[in-house]
């Protein structure tokens, strides 16, 4: 009894380890997608045991994680710090995510079944009552209308049978979402995503996975676009 015990202790530990470090992850990671920690800002042991009172193995953990992301940059005795961003990074980044998204789209729609329907018209039913809303509540409901949004652009995806091209959509989506985020407070609220995204819904609901992709690649393109014209407010290169 007593060696089922223990293991049933060390087991709960690991898991609590495992939950705290993806927590932290998590955290560290929003707060750079978000900029709210800037491109360059170094990420000192003291500063993230302040802000996310996190133990040395986690940070280092976590710091790793997000460093082979390409969210996260270090050097030999300097240390870590968030990394950079740039126009050029910008627009190598945007072509390779429409790419892999349209794909992605092109394929969860030939493959997804009932149950990957329900869950792409859920999601999209969440995000529409949102977008539905006038600009004021709308602003004031950005948190819930990214996570609405992500959720949508996920189930869109979510039947693709490919898992490398799954990852690889996974790190460029994240890398295309902090400019998005980082750029919003200088480009004006859009009033036809709304409009896009029905689109896309009914296209994919209806099984015409070429149009499905083609509709994806065009709203992809057009956020890219707007991002792009005032990227001389948020990035250093032109």
């Amino acid at each position: 009894m007593s060696g089922k015990s223990g293991s049933r202790t060390r087991n709960a530990k690991a898991k609590s380890a495992e939950s705290s470090l993806n927590v932290y992850y998590r955290s560290l990671k929003d707060d750079i997608l978000s900029g709210c920690l800037q491109p360059g800002f170094k990420l000192t042991t003291s500063f993230l045991y302040e802000r996310y009172k996190a133990g040395i193995g986690t940070m280092r953990e976590a710091l790793s994680a997000l460093q082979a992301e390409g969210l996260v940059e270090a050097d030999l005795g300097r240390g870590f710090w968030v990394a950079a961003m740039s126009e050029s990074d910008l627009r190598d980044v945007s072509v390779l995510y429409i790419e892999f998204e349209e794909r992605a789209v092109v394929e969860s729609v030939r493959h997804g079944g009932e149950a990957w329907e329900i869950r792409v018209l859920s999601s999209f039913h969440r995000l529409a009552r949102l977008e539905a809303l006038p600009r004021e509540e709308r602003i004031e409901r950005s948190g819930e209308w990214l996570e609405c949004h992500r959720a949508f652009h996920l189930e869109l995806v979510s039947a693709c049978p490919s898992p490398w091209l799954m990852r690889i959509r996974a790190v460029l989506f994240d890398h295309m979402e902090r400019y998005r985020l980082v750029s919003q407070k200088h480009r004006p609220l859009s009033t036809h995503k709304r409009k896009e995204h029905e689109l896309i819904r009914d296209a994919a609901l209806c099984r015409r996975a070429e149009e499905a992709g083609a509709l994806v690649r065009e709203h992809l393109q057009e956020t890219t676009d707007t991002v792009l014209k005032c990227a001389h407010h948020f990035l250093a290169d032109k």
